[in-house]
């Protein structure tokens, strides 16, 4: 009975100790995203800064940290109200698919204006993914889904035209 009692017991351990392994493990690959910069609002900035991207252009950049596992993502030119009380950003994932609902607290002003949004995704594996933003102000305008092969590049971009307000305000 003594020498059951000494196999048992290790065992125990074992299997403890494996099971915290793989819970560990588990918890380290959920996907998780949130937003973690705001810019200002850009009016007229970018002519001023010589920004690169056109202000008649809604764009979506990325740039994935393999070794991390992390995906940052910059929504450049998103459009919301000139002073908003908060401006949101919750990401969300079904299968390959990453989905960013952007929205905004309490419009303020009487004006809109284009902002750059940052997104950190964690958890993310090196393989495909379609990211589909929804802008609160784009309206009818085509909407950003891009298919990103995280296997073939892990950095790049995708736009699209915007011709309604507040975009393309600087290239009339």
């Amino acid at each position: 009975m003594k020498t059951a009692r000494y196999f048992i017991l290790p065992c125990l351990a074992l299997l403890l100790f494996i099971y915290a392994c793989e819970t560990e493990k588990s918890s380290i690959d959920l996907q998780s995203g949130k937003l973690i910069k705001i810019s200002g609002c850009m009016e007229l900035k970018s002519i001023v800064i010589g920004e690169d991207t056109a202000d008649s252009l809604s764009c979506i950049e990325y740039s994935y940290d393999a070794e991390n596992k992390k995906l940052l993502l910059k929504h450049i030119n998103a459009g919301f109200n000139c002073c908003p009380e908060k401006i949101y950003g919750d990401v969300g994932f079904v299968d390959d698919s990453v989905i960013i609902q952007e929205s905004e607290k309490d419009g303020l002003c009487d004006c809109n204006c284009l902002y750059n949004l940052e997104f950190e995704l964690t958890g993310i594996s090196k393989k495909a993914y379609v990211v589909c933003l929804i802008e609160p102000y784009a309206g009818d305008q085509e909407e950003i889904a891009i298919r990103i092969d995280l296997t073939e590049n892990t950095q790049g971009s995708y736009c699209v035209v915007r011709k309604g307000y507040p975009w393309g305000l600087n290239n009339q």
